[in-house]
Order: structure tokens, then C-alpha cells, then sequence
């Protein structure tokens, strides 16, 4: 079953979105992925969680917190 996983992380730049991205891209089980810019947010759909999209972002430097979270 697909989860949708939606997290916060600072989207700068085009090099920054491509990196993060390419390293979504590497996670297993992933259908689909998308940046969105003007909210600093990420959008992963697959069998994935939240914890393993962070750890991964975390990898390559990224500060990712779950969207939830990141609501005032």
C-alpha cells in the first residue's frame, strides 16, 4: 500500500532540489516524488515512511522535519 509522505526542507536553489531529488530517487518502492518550491516541501509516494525520507535527506546534509510538525 502507498503511503503519502510529505516533509519541510529548505528548497534554495535548483542544485538544491535536483540533490535532493536524486537521493529520493535511490530510495526503494517509490512511485512518485515531487519538490514544491514555494513551500519548502517534499512530496514522496510509495511504501516508505517519513523517518526514511529524512534519513536520507539528513544524508546529504539536509535539515528535513515531518510537514505535520512544520505547522505552526
Amino acid at each position: 500500500m502507498a503511503n503519502v509522505v510529505e516533509v519541510k526542507v529548505g528548497l534554495h536553489c535548483d542544485e538544491c532540489i535536483k540533490k535532493i531529488l536524486k537521493a529520493i530517487k535511490k530510495i526503494e518502492d517509490i512511485e512518485t516524488y515531487n519538490a514544491d518550491k514555494q513551500l519548502n516541501k517534499v512530496m514522496v509516494t510509495g511504501d516508505v515512511t517519513t523517518e526514511e525520507v529524512i534519513r536520507v535527506l539528513h544524508k546529504i546534509g539536509k535539515n528535513a522535519t515531518p510537514w505535520e510538525d512544520a505547522q505552526p
